[in-house]
C-alpha cells in the first residue's frame, strides 16, 4: 500500500472536490437532523418538568389563598368580639367592615395603576386610547 493513497488530498489539488463537496453537505444534515431530534427531545423532557412543577406551584398557591381567607375571617371575628364592649356590636361591625372596604378599596386602586402600567407597556407607542 502507497503513503500517498491514504494520504489526503492537497487543498489546491482537485481530485474528489466534488464528492468530497457532498459528502461534507451530507454529514451537515445528518448533523443537524441529530441536533433538531436531541433538542426535541430535550424540550419534550422540560416542558414536563415545567408542567409538574406548575401544579404543585397552583396547589400549594391555592392552599396558601385559603388559609389566609381563614385566618382574615378569624381576626374580623376577633375584632368584632374585641370592639363590642367599647361601641356595642353594631358599632364593632362597623368599625371592621368599614377597614375591610377601606382595605379592599387601596388594593383596586393599586390593581388599578399596575393595570394601567401594563397596557401602557403593550401599547404601542403611536397608538392612543
Amino acid at each position: 500500500m502507497d503513503a500517498r493513497e491514504d494520504a489526503p488530498a492537497a487543498p489546491g489539488d482537485g481530485a474528489d472536490a466534488p464528492s468530497s463537496l457532498l459528502a461534507d453537505v451530507e454529514d451537515l444534515i445528518g448533523d443537524a437532523q441529530t441536533w433538531f431530534d436531541a433538542e426535541l427531545g430535550y424540550q419534550k423532557v422540560r416542558a414536563a418538568f415545567v408542567g409538574a412543577n406548575l401544579k404543585q406551584a397552583l396547589a400549594l398557591g391555592i392552599a396558601a389563598v385559603l388559609l389566609l381567607v381563614v385566618a382574615v375571617m378569624g381576626l374580623t371575628f376577633g375584632l368584632v368580639l374585641a370592639l363590642t364592649p367599647l361601641v356595642s356590636a353594631w358599632g364593632a361591625t362597623a368599625i371592621v367592615v368599614g377597614l375591610l372596604l377601606l382595605g379592599a378599596l387601596l388594593a383596586t386602586l393599586g390593581a388599578r395603576k399596575a393595570w394601567g402600567a401594563l397596557m401602557g407597556a403593550i401599547r404601542e407607542d403611536g397608538e392612543e386610547s
